[in-house]
């Protein structure tokens, strides 16, 4: 079952596609700045990896398959402030 996090106007969510090593980042926020999810995978749980979405207002960036999805946060880039992040959940 899919989970998502919400940090400003950028939803992330994983498993996506009905993939656990999937995740996504969909940017509903019109301010021009670029979207992201943070996320660790099970195999390699030390190393915090990052999906970008810089296509703009209305897109969705997905990740390339791997192992599982153990925990991400959603996160609204600002480019001159601090981002507007979701907590960290769990699929």
């Amino acid at each position: 079952m899919a989970v998502s996090a919400k940090g400003g106007g950028v939803t992330a969510t994983a498993p996506y596609g009905d993939k656990a090593g999937v995740i996504s980042v969909y940017d509903g926020s019109g301010d021009g700045d670029a979207g992201k999810a943070e996320y660790y995978r099970q195999t390699t749980a030390g190393t915090k990896r990052t999906l970008w979405n810089q296509s703009g207002y209305k897109t969705r960036t997905i990740s390339a398959d791997g192992s599982k999805i153990i925990k991400f946060k959603a996160c609204d880039d600002n480019d001159w402030d601090s981002d507007d992040c979701s907590g960290w959940v769990a699929p």
